[in-house]
Order: C-alpha cells, then structure tokens, then sequence
C-alpha cells in the first residue's frame, strides 16, 4: 500500500470561484495574458452527464477563461474546450483506469476510483506520472479536497479546491510534498 503523508489546509479557504482564479493569477502574474477574449461556452452538461457528477465551480471558470496550460513544464490542467469536450471526457476516462488500477492493486491508500462514494476523480497530471484528483466528498463538487498521488509513492490531502491548490502551490504557501520544485516560466498550452 502507498503511504498517506498527511494533509495541509488552506489559511482560508477561498469558497467564490472568482476569487480562487485571481489568487491563480496574482500567483502566475502572466497567466492573465493567456485569457480567452471571451469566456468559453463548455457543454458541462455533457461532461457531467458522462461522468455522473457536478464538477466544481472554480474548475468550471477556469476553462471558461483558459485554455488547457502546463506550468513548469511539469503540471498539465487539462481544459475542456468547446466543442471538444467528449475529447476530454475521453481523457478523464483515461486517467480513471488508471485510478482503477491502483485500487486493485491496492495502491490508492484505500480510496476507490470515482463514481464509488467518495472516489478519486483526475483533474490534472504532471509529466512525471504524478495524478492531481478531487476526493469527491462532501456536501458537493466544491467542497471536494484535492488529493496529490505522487509518482513517487506519496498520496497527500489539500482541504482546498483545485485552483485555490494551484495558487498556493505556484506561491509557495503549499509545502510541494514528494512534488519536485515547480520552476515557473510563462504557462504554455501543451
């Protein structure tokens, strides 16, 4: 079995989707310049329906704003864009397998993969094999911590939502635990 760290938590957490994604870019001064002109018109309905939940508000924003990103040539925020969202439930899908291999394996420190109450939904990977997933508990979607399964073998809890976890990762308000340094240039699209 892997080994769960721990968990860190927000000083506050940031609860208004708006505000989670302008601590991203108070966090990543030149992510503004990478704004789409106009939000995103995403098919969430279509997304949700194929994966049997809501997904929370910040995420939803997010890709409204941007497009797909890479910070550090290490995390990958996959983004629904429009008219391509089956392409990225496909990729969602993906991942989960792989979140279905670790529990039969039993290498997901007991938490099953997602539509199991509870279970672990991939929002973003790194390319070094680390897998960023909602542990989707809860009242609802935006409640939903951020759990981090590092390559490595590390599993850890962030009791914030994904953006609000981006932010204080990037700002080094968030220990990096079993992640390697996140050395920032501007964000690229992958």
């Amino acid at each position: 079995m892997e080994d769960l760290i721990g968990t860190q938590a927000p000083q506050q957490r940031i609860t208004d989707p708006a505000a989670a994604v302008h601590a991203l870019e108070r966090a990543i001064p030149c992510l503004p310049q990478h704004r789409r002109p106009e939000p995103a018109a995403v098919d969430w309905p279509l997304l949700e329906e194929g994966l049997s939940t809501r997904l929370p508000a910040d995420y939803k924003l997010l890709a409204a704003l941007y497009p797909t990103f890479t910070l550090g040539d290490f995390l990958v925020l996959g983004l629904p864009e429009p008219g391509a969202e089956q392409h990225r439930l496909h990729g969602i899908r993906s991942d989960l397998k792989i979140v279905e291999d670790w529990w039969e394996a039993d290498m997901s420190i007991g938490l099953r993969p997602h539509p199991a109450p509870g279970g672990l939904l991939p929002w973003a990977t790194s390319n070094g094999g680390d897998v960023f997933l909602w542990t989707t508990t809860g009242a609802g979607p935006d409640d939903w911590p951020v759990t981090v399964a590092s390559r490595n073998g590390g599993w850890w809890h962030y009791t914030g939502g994904a953006v609000q976890f981006l932010a204080e990762l990037i700002d080094g308000t968030l220990q990096p635990w079993e992640l390697p340094p996140l050395r920032l240039r501007s964000p690229h699209r992958p």
